[in-house]
């Protein structure tokens, strides 16, 4: 079988692979040479993808780290797995840097001032990454998002709330806005519900009412203890507050008040308790108020 057809096809491709595409000073840039690094390229980002899982799960860490730690250890051999071979796969295709220092100073420029907030990003992924003021499972706030923290990544967070939708918030929000982190110290948070009640009402066993609920509801824990605080004379009735603390509901808050507000609900009602209604006096220091029943 005559083979020469072959031998003639892959000339006709080394001779198109070895085409320059532009030359800078002495390094001449091939189409095999921009081909070779694409493609080892791509290869290094799939195997550090690869390596930084396999640093967050594997077992060499996972007895010895917390899943925060193993995040940050993963995230930094990629980035210096991807340096280092970044640099290797452009000086092994044979291209000279040192040709490239001023244009790659003009266009970093360029890029520097159209990628400000990518790189700001960055750096704040940095920043929470070692000083940790928010941490896989965190309970947290920014701005108008509340949930709790399933991702930490080097531009975003992810943040998944309670209609189960994921929120993905840059990093420096966390950094330059003000951030309520429901579980830094640690899950016990003191929730206040407040209770008016009608006047003529008998304060004391009201605040033991509110206290029995609060000691009856299994969410409630019994150390730190509730407590009642008299508030105040409102313009309705007599204003108080339950104080109560919780660390199994910090991603549920609602649900702890919805269940406490039921409860002293039904418990003032078989008290006979009452809830005041909105009311004012109406007084007139002159003149004359006529009324007239309408026809119905």
């Amino acid at each position: 079988m005559d083979w020469t057809w072959l031998t003639d096809a892959l000339a006709r491709v080394q001779a198109l692979m070895q085409y320059t595409l532009f030359t800078a000073g002495a390094t001449r840039v091939t189409l095999w040479s921009v081909t070779y690094v694409l493609v080892l390229v791509w290869l290094l980002f799939w195997f550090t993808q690869r390596v930084q899982r396999w640093v967050i799960d594997g077992p060499v860490l996972r007895q010895r780290l917390d899943v925060n730690r193993r995040q940050v250890a993963g995230t930094l051999t990629r980035y210096a797995m991807l340096a280092v071979g970044l640099l290797v796969i452009v000086q092994t295709a044979g291209i000279d840097l040192t040709t490239f220092n001023v244009l790659a100073g003009a266009v970093g420029i360029g890029i520097g001032f159209g990628l400000q907030n990518i790189i700001s990003n960055f750096v704040a992924g940095l920043i929470i990454m070692f000083e940790r003021p928010i941490k896989i499972g965190d309970r947290v706030v920014v701005g108008a998002t509340e949930g709790n923290v399933v991702a930490i990544g080097a531009r975003s967070t992810t943040v998944l709330d309670n209609d189960n939708v994921t929120v993905i918030v840059p990093n420096s929000r966390f950094i330059t806005d003000e951030v309520i982190n429901w579980s830094h110290n640690d899950n016990k948070v003191r929730f206040r519900i407040p209770v008016t009640v009608a006047y003529g009402s008998d304060a004391r066993l009201v605040a033991r009412l509110l206290l029995e609920v609060a000691h009856a509801d299994a969410d409630v824990l019994e150390e730190p203890e509730p407590a009642v605080r008299f508030v105040g004379f409102g313009d309705d009735g007599i204003e108080l507050e339950l104080r109560a603390w919780s660390s199994n509901l910090l991603d549920r808050k609602g649900r702890l008040i919805s269940q406490l507000n039921f409860a002293i609900y039904e418990r003032f009602g078989a008290e006979g308790i009452e809830f005041p209604f909105p009311q004012r006096d109406l007084h007139i220091k002159s003149g004359v108020l006529n009324i007239r029943r309408a026809d119905s």
